[in-house]
């Protein structure tokens, strides 16, 4: 995926996007969502692939990465789980996308989770990093055992104004002490890091990332807009649509078992755990089972 040379901008709902596609624009449409802090570079060699396939591969940029910008100064800098599945919904309108298989792992997962749950009418069929992720801020409150809750340290950073500025002052450092915990088998060079941790300098992406933490522990209040979805998702909705989870076997973040939320999907369904060392950022460090995962959940 050659992204210098094919990134296009276009206008939807909130956001003006930055987006790769590849594949043919009448082809079975795929949107790969990726998630923090990462970006489209994850699936430099999974969008290839399935468009090879016959697939429309569309690989955005989320709010505060790369060429994404909001439209208006006025619209709050919001990370909430709701506002990032509207993005969603709002970019295939805009690609006059009716429906598409959605795919994700970490924010990308639980995106694609929210957009399967909600509108399920868009969603053709689901696969999702780590499973289950819709969560709600009275989830968040709740205290975890130490050993959990040392696992999500940095969500506790953010909390204070001391970790909104270290985040400032040293984004990408902080992005690649999580890359190396969360994969810890995983043996990126600087090249594939500078890469992606260059969409980290847009001018919202600390504000966005701060906030989306802040707020699944109930320190930040979303935007009221999006309350009545949150309410839906609160109620931890089942996922109808077609899908295939996929874990890492070596997959260094917080992720919950598979076991865990089995339950939470009715309709066809399948886990797989991917082996050799594969950490949490799966379809860069794995793309074919990435990419196998997507085919094999396409009802079609």
């Amino acid at each position: 995926m050659s992204v210098a040379a094919t990134i296009s901008q276009v206008d939807a709902g909130v956001l003006n996007v930055g987006y790769v596609e590849d594949g043919p624009g009448d082809g079975p449409a795929v949107l790969l969502l990726h998630g923090w802090p990462y970006d489209i570079h994850a699936y430099a060699d999974v969008a290839p692939l399935l468009a090879a396939e016959g697939y429309r591969v569309v690989v955005p940029y989320l709010r505060g990465y790369g060429t994404t910008r909001f439209q208006s100064d006025e619209t709050p800098r919001n990370g909430q789980q709701s506002a990032l599945g509207v993005d969603a919904i709002a970019l295939m309108d805009a690609l006059d996308i009716d429906r598409a298989i959605v795919a994700g792992f970490d924010w990308g997962a639980r995106t694609a989770d929210v957009v399967a749950a909600l509108w399920p009418q868009r969603c053709t069929a689901l696969v999702s990093v780590s499973g289950y992720l819709i969560g709600s801020q009275e989830a968040g409150r709740v205290p975890l055992p130490p050993e959990a809750e040392h696992q999500w340290w940095y969500q506790y950073y953010f909390a204070t104004e001391r970790g909104r500025a270290g985040y400032e002052k040293y984004r990408r450092e902080f992005a690649e002490v999580i890359w190396r915990t969360a994969s810890p088998r995983w043996s990126f060079d600087d090249a594939t890091f500078d890469r992606s941790a260059a969409s980290f300098d847009n001018p919202d992406h600390v504000a966005i990332v701060v906030h989306n933490y802040r707020w699944r522990l109930g320190l930040a209040d979303g935007d009221p807009q999006y309350d009545d979805l949150e309410e839906r998702l609160a109620a931890g909705p089942l996922i109808t649509v077609p899908a295939i989870t996929l874990e890492g076997d070596a997959n260094g973040a917080p992720h919950p078992e598979p076991s865990a939320y089995a339950e939470k999907f009715s309709g066809p369904y399948s886990h797989r755990t991917i082996e050799g060392g594969i950490g949490h950022n799966l379809p860069q460090e794995a793309p074919q089972a990435f990419v196998d995962a997507v085919m094999d959940v396409d009802p079609h």
